[in-house]
């Protein structure tokens, strides 16, 4: 799990530097969510539940 208030990318952020995804952070109960290109544009929050539920959803339809 992530460390609450520490911005992570995915280990599927591309080659590079990385900046080809997005980043989330642990919020308490929510999760916060970022363009890692452009992390000044804002952030996008969901409760915990619902986001381990979209990457469950992401991994079925992926795999």
């Amino acid at each position: 799990m992530i460390r609450p208030g520490t911005w992570q990318r995915p280990s599927f952020s591309g080659s590079g530097d990385g900046n080809n995804c997005v980043e989330i952070a642990l919020l308490s109960a929510r999760i916060a969510i970022r363009d890692s290109k452009n992390p000044s544009r804002g952030t996008v929050t969901i409760p915990v539940g619902s986001f381990t539920a979209l990457v469950q959803s992401l991994k079925t339809t992926t795999t």
